[in-house]
């Protein structure tokens, strides 16, 4: 369909392996293919990429790439090139976290030609290597980009002393009942001379008028010890309906700072989440989503439920020749460490390899310093270094072979039998010596890490081994019954060294890790229920902000242009400060009779977003007035939101042509920057606002659970909670917009988004990423084929030299 396929892996290492030792085929059946890889640094396969005839089809790079492509990468074959051109090719290999972050980071783009990813919302076709690895174990963790806070805590304390010498009608208007607060264009011209800036809106940005407006509400609108007290330097909020204090609920949008300031307590910021999204959602987002993996049987319920995809079980290629033991049951570690060693030398007597696998780096370094101690020469395996691990995986079938491995999941290596590449004489050894013996050194909590260690055995119709070595101390033992199998043990007097070895106890285990499992399920369920709410609103952001990207400068487009969405910004604020003023009861006069509508107030909130002559002062005022106009009449409100409308579009009109005969009167190149000052306006209004959403999003997910106690479901609670705040959001980007247009006047060079920083920091799930290094600092040349050389650029892009880089050795 030309729409492009992802093709994902659990690490950066396979990524380039799978791309290269696959990209003779694809490239024969004429497709493309790019791989992107951590640090924003991408590639395509190139046959040709070099240049070098010892590349070429049936040559000894070639040959090599033939024979040792599952385990060692040729990187001439592989082309640098730009993030875009490798979304741009038929296939795209990369791992999860890549994948996700080049979603969010495209979603945070100043300019639609910035954004890498093919266009269009929806993802088409992904295929997942490893596929419960990726969207059942990491599922838990989400993909964060965050940045420090830049707001620093003297601004605000400036801010509150600052608003305390403002005039009120004269510099500012406060709305009891909307419980709002406003600059006039006094109050602005003020705070630009104080703080020494032209024009507040265009270098300021909307978060600082922002943050003073939330200054102003916090001095004019909440009262201490009404709203709030102050209790050990904290700012704790009052309920307003039961009086009941609520310590740790904050007020949002930088308003508690701005009281915290008012107070002169201490200010306390965090880190601020510029965008986020769960691996469950980012997949879900696929047209058409599959993958493949030797463990999802166990785990069908969650991959039909979550995903809607179904598993099928394929009959193996040959007979399974493998022989699975029951578990072997020890007093203790130590006792259960004596075992291992002992069955390390016994395979190594008859020259059979063995694999041991632990659950953790930090188990396997504890076992690792046993064997050292024993005498036992091993190879460790523990996540440190992908390709490297690669080539010791590869060679874990050599006779007497003893090998020592954490997770042993996404390796994505074959163990051949003798070795690699495989000798003969040497597979026929451990052949007969029994095949490959893997010896768990605990049982792990998920059964299918169990069955992924085990199927390292027999493969292919091979001969091999498995049994699992567990003791009462081990962590799934002592939470299930290991108190209890302990003091049997010790009550019939089991020697330390003897095992039990029963069935009936490791069916026991495996229905101890089902419960497990099955509460697992319960944790990633639940997350999702909480996390598919903010994502029908990440959808809905970033769908407008996606349509502000794609107008043109030109608005050679027959969708709206951004002139259009401003002012239906700017008649439906109209509409809600004219209805919201004449849909309350009438003013009484002195008489106690009614005195109209209260349009001095409409007048006072309106002067506040653009300008007023005496005569259009006066003309509004007396729109409302006499007590003629009632609750119900239609006609005489439509009458004042005519008026303001007109109002407004000539104070459109206005500030356009300003800014055309800023840029020297040429009237098309002025059209082309009203147009970047109206995107740069909307976008900057989504990204701001959306931001400290994200914030308060997180504080109400931290203390919802709470509500529990009060006997109200949390989650119902949470749907109901940000129903209203994203409805609260939409209305404040709306309002923002509005009062910016009208301010920023000539200036066209608008602040900085919150987006556009370069101290971004990347959370997701956890990767190595030192194979990436380790062929950076060995196998790198630049573009031009050439070593790099010692005192050049690091091709990695750092900026720093190679030698203080990745050339460091």
């Amino acid at each position: 369909e030309g729409k492009g396929a992802h093709v994902i892996t659990v690490n950066d290492y396979l990524a380039m392996r799978d791309a290269v030792w696959m990209g003779q085929i694809y490239d024969f059946l004429g497709l493309s293919v790019g791989i992107i890889q951590g640090q924003r640094i991408s590639y395509i396969y190139d046959k040709d990429a070099k240049a070098n005839p010892e590349t070429q089809e049936g040559s000894d790079i070639d040959k090599e790439r033939d024979e040792l492509g599952s385990v060692k990468v040729e990187y001439d074959y592989l082309k640098p090139a730009s993030r875009k051109e490798a979304y741009q090719c038929d296939i795209t290999y990369g791992t999860n976290n890549e994948f996700g972050f080049d979603y969010l980071r495209d979603n945070m783009v100043q300019d639609i030609s910035d954004m890498v990813m093919r266009p269009g919302e929806e993802m088409h076709f992904a295929v997942i290597d490893e596929i419960d690895s990726i969207l059942i174990d990491e599922a838990r963790t989400p993909l964060i980009i965050s940045a420090p806070a830049e707001e620093a805590a003297d601004q605000y304390y400036q801010f509150a002393r600052l608003v305390k010498q403002l005039q009120e009608n004269e510099d500012y208007n406060i709305d009891e009942k909307l419980r709002s607060a406003t600059l006039t264009e006094e109050g602005i011209s003020k705070f630009e001379q104080w703080l020494g800036i032209e024009n507040i809106y265009a270098t300021g940005g909307i978060r600082i008028v922002h943050h003073i407006e939330q200054a102003l509400k916090a001095e004019m609108l909440f009262k201490r010890d009404k709203d709030y007290v102050i209790e050990e330097g904290q700012v704790v909020i009052i309920d307003e309906f039961t009086g009941r204090k609520m310590p740790g609920r904050r007020y949002s949008q930088g308003l508690h700072q701005a009281l915290e300031a008012k107070e002169n307590v201490p200010i306390q910021r965090e880190s601020r989440t510029l965008a986020t999204i769960t691996f469950q959602n980012l997949f879900r987002m696929y047209r058409k989503l599959a993958g493949m993996t030797g463990t999802a049987i166990t785990e069908e319920e969650e991959f039909h439920m979550i995903y809607g995809l179904d598993v099928v079980v394929i009959p193996t290629n040959k007979p399974d020749a493998r022989v699975d033991r029951p578990d072997r049951i020890y007093r203790n570690d130590h006792a259960k460490y004596d075992a291992i060693v002992k069955q390390i030398k016994e395979c190594k007597a008859k020259g059979q390899p063995i694999l041991i696998g632990t659950i953790s780096v930090e188990k396997n370094e504890e076992l690792s310093q046993f064997l050292t101690a024993q005498g036992v020469e091993h190879e460790i395996l523990n996540a440190k270094n992908h390709e490297r691990e690669g080539e010791i995986i590869a060679q874990a079938g050599r006779p007497s072979a003893v090998t020592l491995a954490t997770n042993i999941a996404g390796r994505g290596v074959d163990i051949k039998l003798g070795g690699f590449p495989v000798d003969k004489e040497d597979e026929q050894k451990v052949i007969n010596a029994g095949g490959l013996f893997v010896l768990g050194s605990e049982r792990h909590e998920s059964r299918r890490i169990d069955n992924q260690l085990r199927g390292r055995s027999a493969r292919q119709g091979d001969p091999g081994e498995t049994q699992f070595y567990v003791c009462t101390d081990d962590d799934l033992m002592r939470i299930f019954a290991g108190d209890r199998l302990k003091a049997l043990m010790t009550r019939l007097n089991v020697p330390e060294d003897m095992p039990i070895e029963q069935r009936t106890i490791t069916r026991m285990l495996e229905g101890a890790q089902r419960k497990v499992e099955g509460h697992n399920f319960d944790i990633r369920k639940h997350l999702l229920e909480y996390d598919d709410i903010l994502n029908k609103q990440r959808h809905v952001i970033y769908k407008q902000r996606r349509e502000i990207l794609d107008i043109s400068d030109k608005q050679e487009v027959k969708e709206k242009t951004t002139q259009q969405i401003i002012k239906e910004y700017i008649e439906q604020e109209i509409e809600f400060v004219v209805s919201f003023h004449t849909t309350t009861l009438p003013e009484k006069n002195k008489e106690g009779e009614d005195d109209g509508w209260n349009m001095k107030e409409i007048f006072e909130t309106m002067r506040t977003i653009m300008s007023f002559s005496n005569e259009e002062r006066d003309t509004l005022l007396h729109m409302g007035t006499g007590g003629e106009q009632k609750m119900d009449d239609v006609e005489a409100r439509e009458d004042i939101i005519t008026f303001l409308s007109k109002k407004a579009d000539a104070e459109y009109q206005h500030i356009t042509e300003s800014i055309i005969n800023a840029t020297g009167g040429e009237e098309e190149k002025g059209k082309q920057v009203v147009r970047a000052v109206e995107k740069g306006i909307l976008l900057r209004a989504f990204d701001a606002l959306w931001v400290e959403y994200l914030v308060e999003i997180d504080r109400l997910r931290k203390g919802i659970g709470l509500r529990g106690y009060g006997q109200r479901d949390p989650l119902i609670e949470y749907k109901k909670e940000t129903y209203h705040m994203f409805n609260a959001l939409l209305a404040n980007i709306q309002k923002e917009v509005v009062y910016s247009f009208y301010k920023v006047g000539t200036g066209i060079q608008l602040a900085p988004s919150v987006m556009a920083t370069d101290k971004m920091t990347l959370q997701g799930a956890q990767k190595s990423t030192s194979a990436q290094g380790q062929h950076i600092e060995k196998k790198q040349r630049n573009e031009e084929g050439n070593k790099v050389g010692r005192n050049d650029p690091c091709p990695c892009g750092s900026g720093k030299k190679y030698k203080k880089c990745h050339g460091r050795e």
